[in-house]
């Protein structure tokens, strides 16, 4: 299970609808806004 590093939820990555890779490293995400948000200033939110 990975952490929507947004609004920090439990997402199960094989079932994401949404992700996101930056710098190497993919993000999943409960929601299209939470995706919209994390495109916008990924390196604010990625760990």
């Amino acid at each position: 299970m990975a952490i929507d590093p947004i609004c920090k939820m439990t997402v199960d990555e094989k079932t994401a609808k949404f992700r996101s890779e930056y710098k190497g490293k993919n993000y999943y995400f409960c929601a299209p806004g939470c995706k919209k948000k994390f495109d916008s200033a990924p390196a604010k939110y990625a760990e």
